[in-house]
Formats: C-alpha cells, sequence, structure tokens
C-alpha cells in the first residue's frame, strides 16, 4: 500500500523527513530528562550543592524548551505533508474519474466514489499526521528506554519479560479481530452516502409522492448499520486503554516490589529507581502508541485498497492515438454493423447489427418504443459507450482515430437528463464556448427559444440558478442546456429527448432555428412525437435494440407498420385531448 501511495507525497517529502527528525529529537529530549533529573534527587539535593542543582536545573529547563520547539515543529511539518498528501490524492482521484467511461463510473457507484474521495483520503492523511508522530516517537521512546532502564538496573528490567510479550498477545488479538470490520465500515459509511445524495437530489419527488418517512426509515437502517459496525470497530479501540493501563499499573507495583528491597540494600540509589518508574511508564505508554498506530493502519489499509481501486482503474474507454490532431472533416455519421451489450458477459446485445449512414447536414429522427436502445446508440458517437464490434464513423473516419477532446468537441450533446451547475445563467451557457460574445449567447438563446423567459429573469443573464438550476423549471432547464449545446457550433448535435418538456409550438420554433443556424451540422432527434420529428429528412424506427425502418414520414407511413402505428395512436390522442 505504501508503495502505491507514496508518489503522491510528491511535493511534501521534505516536510515528512524534516518531521520525522523533529518527532525523533522530541522522543531523546524527553528521555534524557529524568537522567539529570536523577543526578539533582541522588547528587545535588544529599550534599547540598546549590549551584549544581540550579546549573542541573538551567540544563533541564533548556531541554524541555527544545523539546517543546521540536514537538511544535513536528506537529507543523506533520500537518502541512498530511494535508498536502491528502489533497494530491484528492486531486488524483478526481482527474482520473474524469477520464472514466459511464460504465466506469457505474463500476463504483457516485456515492462511493465521492465516499472515497473525502472520508477514505481524510483518514489516510490523518494517518500520514500520525505517523510522522507516533511511528517515529513510539519505537524511539520505546527502544530508548528499554535501553536506558537496563542501564539503570538489570534485574528490575527482568519485569518486561513478562509484560511485553503479554503486552504483544494482547496488541495482536485486537488487530485480529478489528481488521476485517474496519473494510466494513467503510462500505456502511457508502450506503450512509448514498442515501443522503439519493434523497436530497430527489427531494421534491419525496416531497411530492409524501415519501418522507419511507426516506427517513430508509436512512435509519442505514444509519444504524453504521452505528453497529462503528461501534464493533471503536469498541475494540476503546477497550484498548483499560488492558494497556492494567498491565502498565501493574508492571509499576511489580518493580516498587521487587525495588524497595534493592534501594534498602544500597544497590539502588532513589533517584534512579524514580528514573526508572519514568522510564517504565514511557516503555508501556510507547507500546499503547504502538497498538494505536497497528489499528489506525489496518484502517488505513482498508481506506487505501478503496482510494487505489479507483486510482488502477483503467478507463475501458481511451485514447488509442494520443497527441494526434485529427479533427472531424463533416458532421456525417455511420453506423457499420455495429454490436454493443452494457455487460461483456450479457448473452442479448443491447444493439444489434445497426447499419445506417448519416450525411453530413441532414436532420435524422429516431423513435421507438422505450427500452429499444435509442439513447445507447447515440451515446456510441461521442463514445460515452464503446462498441464491441463492427465501426462507428464521425466524419468519415472511426470515432477511435480522434482523440476524446477532438471527438467529443465536434459532438454536443443534450441529454435526457438535463444538468446545470450552480453559478448564473450566463455561466452555464459559457460551457457551451468559453469565449463566446455576449450576441452569440444571445443568438443562441434565440435559436432555443430561452432569451424569452430569460428577458423576464431579474438579473437577465446574470441571474443565479442555484444548485441544479433549481430556480427554473424543466422546460427552462432544457431550453438552457440546448442553447448551450448549440454555442459549441459542433458538427454533430444530438438531442436525447431534450425537447420532451416544451410544448410543440416551442418545440417547432427550435426545429426551424436548427435549420435556418446550423444548416451544415448534423441534427440527430430522438423523441417520443412523430410531430417532433416527421419533417426530419431521414427517420429511424428503432426496435428491441435493431433498425426497424428506415425512411421520411411519408416512405415510412406506406412500409413501417411500427411507424403507422404510433402516429395513429399519437393523432387519436391528439384527438381526444382536443
Amino acid at each position: 500500500m505504501m508503495k502505491k501511495l507514496w508518489p503522491y507525497t510528491r511535493g511534501y517529502r521534505k516536510w515528512i523527513i524534516f518531521g520525522v527528525l523533529c518527532s525523533a529529537g522530541e522522543a531523546v529530549f524527553e528521555l534524557l530528562l529524568p537522567l539529570v533529573m536523577a543526578d539533582i534527587v541522588d547528587t545535588g539535593i544529599p550534599s547540598g550543592d546549590t549551584a549544581y542543582i540550579l546549573t542541573r536545573g538551567a540544563l533541564m529547563v533548556c531541554m524541555a524548551l527544545v523539546s517543546m520547539s521540536l514537538g511544535i515543529g513536528a506537529a507543523f511539518l506533520s500537518a502541512r505533508a498530511g494535508q498536502g498528501f491528502g489533497a494530491n490524492l484528492r486531486r488524483a482521484q478526481y482527474d482520473h474519474i474524469q477520464e472514466f467511461s459511464f460504465r466506469n463510473i457505474e463500476k463504483f457507484s457516485t456515492a462511493s466514489l465521492v465516499t472515497r474521495l473525502t472520508n477514505d483520503c481524510n483518514n489516510l492523511q490523518m494517518s500520514l499526521m500520525m505517523a510522522m508522530r507516533l511511528m517515529v516517537r513510539a519505537p524511539v521512546m520505546l527502544i530508548s528506554a528499554l535501553v536506558l532502564a537496563v542501564t539503570i538496573s538489570l534485574k528490575l528490567s527482568r519485569v518486561f519479560l513478562v509484560a511485553l510479550p503479554l503486552l504483544a498477545v494482547l496488541i495482536g488479538l485486537i488487530i485480529k479481530h478489528i481488521s476485517p470490520v474496519f473494510g466494513s465500515l467503510q462500505e456502511a459509511t457508502d450506503g450512509v452516502n448514498l442515501a443522503v445524495q439519493e434523497n436530497l437530489s430527489a427531494i421534491r419527488v419525496v416531497k411530492s409522492f409524501v415519501r418522507e418517512d419511507y426516506e427517513e426509515e430508509k436512512f435509519k437502517k442505514r444509519n444504524d448499520a453504521l452505528r453497529s459496525i462503528s461501534e464493533k470497530a471503536f469498541g475494540f479501540v476503546v477497550m484498548n486503554m483499560p488492558v494497556m493501563m492494567l498491565i502498565t499499573y501493574g508492571t509499576i507495583i511489580a518493580v516498587m516490589w521487587y525495588g524497595a528491597p534493592l534501594v534498602q540494600a544500597g544497590e539502588l540509589e532513589v533517584g534512579l529507581l524514580s528514573t526508572f518508574f519514568t522510564y517504565i511508564t514511557q516503555v508501556l505508554i510507547s507500546l499503547m502508541m504502538v497498538s494505536m498506530i497497528m489499528m489506525m493502519i489496518t484502517r488505513t489499509i482498508a481506506c487505501g485498497k478503496r482510494v487505489a481501486e479507483v486510482l488502477e482503474e483503467v478507463p475501458d474507454i481511451a485514447d488509442e492515438t494520443a497527441g494526434a490532431s485529427l479533427q472531424a472533416a463533416d458532421g456525417s455519421v455511420d453506423f457499420e454493423h455495429v454490436y454493443f451489450k452494457y455487460n461483456p458477459e450479457a448473452e442479448k446485445w443491447n444493439l444489434r447489427d445497426i447499419d445506417l449512414h448519416i450525411p453530413s447536414g441532414a436532420t435524422v429522427g429516431i423513435i421507438g418504443a422505450t427500452g429499444s436502445a435509442k439513447s445507447t446508440l447515440v451515446q456510441l458517437i461521442p463514445r460515452l459507450y464503446e462498441a464491441q464490434e463492427g465501426t462507428v464513423r464521425v466524419g468519415g473516419r472511426p470515432v477511435k482515430d480522434y482523440t476524446m477532446e477532438h471527438l467529443r468537441d465536434a459532438v454536443a450533446m443534450v441529454l435526457q437528463k438535463n444538468t446545470l451547475f450552480s453559478g448564473t445563467i450566463r455561466e452555464n451557457l459559457l460551457w457551451g464556448d468559453a469565449d463566446a460574445t455576449d450576441a452569440e449567447i444571445e443568438a443562441a438563446c434565440e435559436a432555443a427559444c430561452a432569451s424569452e423567459f430569460i428577458r423576464r429573469m431579474p438579473d437577465g443573464y446574470n441571474t443565479d440558478l442555484g444548485q441544479g438550476g433549481v430556480n427554473v423549471s424543466g422546460g427552462q432547464k432544457q431550453r438552457l442546456c440546448i442553447a448551450r449545446a448549440i454555442l459549441k457550433k459542433p458538427k454533430v448535435l444530438i438531442l436525447d429527448d431534450s425537447t420532451s418538456a416544451v410544448d410543440t409550438a416551442t418545440d417547432a420554433k427550435i426545429r426551424a432555428a436548427f435549420r435556418t443556424q446550423l444548416p451544415d451540422t448534423t441534427k440527430i432527434i430522438i423523441a417520443q412525437r412523430i410531430i417532433s420529428v416527421m419533417d426530419a429528412d431521414l427517420i429511424v424506427v428503432m426496435d428491441d435494440g435493431g433498425i426497424a425502418d428506415v425512411g421520411t414520414h411519408a416512405e415510412l407511413m406506406e412500409t413501417s407498420e411500427i411507424y403507422r402505428d404510433v402516429y395513429q395512436s399519437q393523432q387519436e390522442g391528439a384527438s381526444i385531448d382536443g
């Protein structure tokens, strides 16, 4: 795990080294202080030598100040290195996630990725901070205190032959039981994050269906599961302390029992016995620190594995011509006997034998029943998913020939689920073209029939939309997303049922604007309403993952039973509504 995560300490390694040295120096000075105190007790006080006492006392003050300075330095450096490491780790994960295809993201789930970017990274950076302090301090204190204790009295040091193995066994048992629990703890955290994320993102649906009680119960179950596993995990941590203290104080009592006769016999001075007590405490406290480190490492490994899974995930769609400058020549789109399925292990193809040729500048409508794979088909064009068999071409070249950046710059897509970001209307529109002028923004909004409601906004294009565009209706959100796509000036414009929330008159205006303002752009329109595509140059009828029929509206009315049935049912529905 260290090998996998160590590269992300780049830029902070000198702080780690200096911090480790400060921690080691602090521990050494703390260990030397009792020896100076023993000199005062055993030499200065019995002889009444005030100058000696003051000199040794001043030395103790200086050593304490040095130790304190080193401790402050260690704390500062560990905090800086830990926070920097955490920031590097979060950035690396976030940047890598941007390269994921939809399939990669679906493998982890959004809630789990959020937990790995936040909770897991926080635990790892805290572990580094503690490691710089404890993993250096504890071994230095333990070994040095043992050596000094043996130097003071070999006989009394025999108590460690019982105390240390006993502590080691207990620490081993605790870690053995706690190790698998921390993995479950992080998974339970994923579950809570998922419940919160779903509830907040769909809060309007929850309230409209009066399902607050249901959501509260769902959250309670996952929260209780997290509480239960947390109690189990940290129960072992809590149990660690009293066990350690019991052994520590038992050892001190044993030293008192065997040390008193040595003092009476003159084999050991009182000051050195007092110093021995100090070293006993430091040895055993160091062991307690070691046990805390081991438990910390156990959780760190669980978190590190989860972070490493994200960093090591190989995007299943990647540039095969890195650095290529190939640009799409035009907006022609070709599907040559394409097959695709979401799960490579599935027996059934989601798309099968798709053979379709769309000339540049054409307007193509795609209709079909729910689940007929209309959206799946168009998502292959910008390589949001990759076809397993066959070839998808844009501008006459296979999509794999382009870098992802160049391909997706040539394709603008308005998805079924429209997404706006927190910020103003203008800031959202500039996603289409960061350098767009006010005139270009207004023209795009005019084409998308969005300017009419933007003018009514209190601050016009500077109106804040709130998170996810909560301040606009579904139809307004769709029109803003269409305007954003138009600003890209794409070679191919894909509208995936993206006018479903606008009325038919507005829908017709948007399509008319496409014909006049985007004559050279290939327009692919997925729609449920035939009226939205009936004037298209070509209409594709999808059925169960395949192409059932292709033609103009007039041709399909003659030859396609599926198209004719849909048209007649919609006409009858419109008559009833009228």
